[in-house]
C-alpha cells in the first residue's frame, strides 16, 4: 500500500501522526521513519527558512515510480509507504519531507527506505531555495549521496 502527497504548507503542515497512523499495524515487525527538516547551517551560510516548489503531478507520479521500482529491487510482498513532501516556504525545524516505511523485518525497511529517499533527491522535481541571514537567496541543485561514502 502506497501513500503520497504534496502538502502546501499554506494549507497544513506535514506531521509524524498521519505517518504513524498509516504504517500502523500488527503484520510488521519494523517501522521507518525518516524525518527531513530544515537546518540552520547549509556550506558555511546561515539559512533561515527554505522555499519548496514542486511539479506536483509530476512529482506524485516520480513517488509511484520510485515505490514500483524498489518493489520490483527488493521483492517484499508485506509492506507500507506513506510519503509526504512539502510545498512553499519553510522556517528552521519544520519537516520537508516524511517517509515511513513498514515492513516484517528491519534489514527490509531500512533498504526501502533509504532506496527510497535516495531517487527522490535524484530524480523528483522538486527545487530548494534557500534563505539566508543576510537576506540573500539561492536555489539548490538536488544531490544524492548514494556514491558518496557514508
Amino acid at each position: 500500500m502506497l501513500h503520497t502527497r504534496i502538502v502546501d504548507i499554506k494549507d497544513a503542515k506535514i506531521s509524524i501522526t498521519n505517518a504513524e497512523n498509516f504504517i500502523s499495524s500488527s503484520k510488521f515487525g519494523a517501522s521507518i521513519f525518516f524525518i527531513g527538516t530544515v537546518r540552520d547551517v547549509n556550506e558555511n551560510k546561515k539559512v533561515i527558512g527554505i522555499t519548496y516548489d514542486t511539479h506536483d503531478e509530476l512529482v506524485i507520479n516520480s513517488f509511484k515510480e520510485i515505490y514500483q521500482e524498489v518493489n520490483e529491487k527488493f521483492k517484499i510482498a508485506d509492506k507500507v509507504v506513506f510519503i509526504e513532501h512539502a510545498k512553499g516556504y519553510l522556517s528552521l525545524n519544520d519537516i520537508s519531507i516524511i517517509i515511513a516505511v513498514a515492513c516484517k523485518h528491519r534489514d527490509q525497511a531500512y533498504a526501502f527506505s533509504r532506496y527510497i529517499i535516495e531517487e527522490i533527491k535524484k530524480r523528483s522535481p522538486i527545487w530548494k531555495k534557500e534563505h539566508y541571514e543576510d537576506q540573500t537567496t539561492e536555489w539548490l541543485k538536488g544531490k544524492s549521496i548514494i556514491n558518496e561514502k557514508l
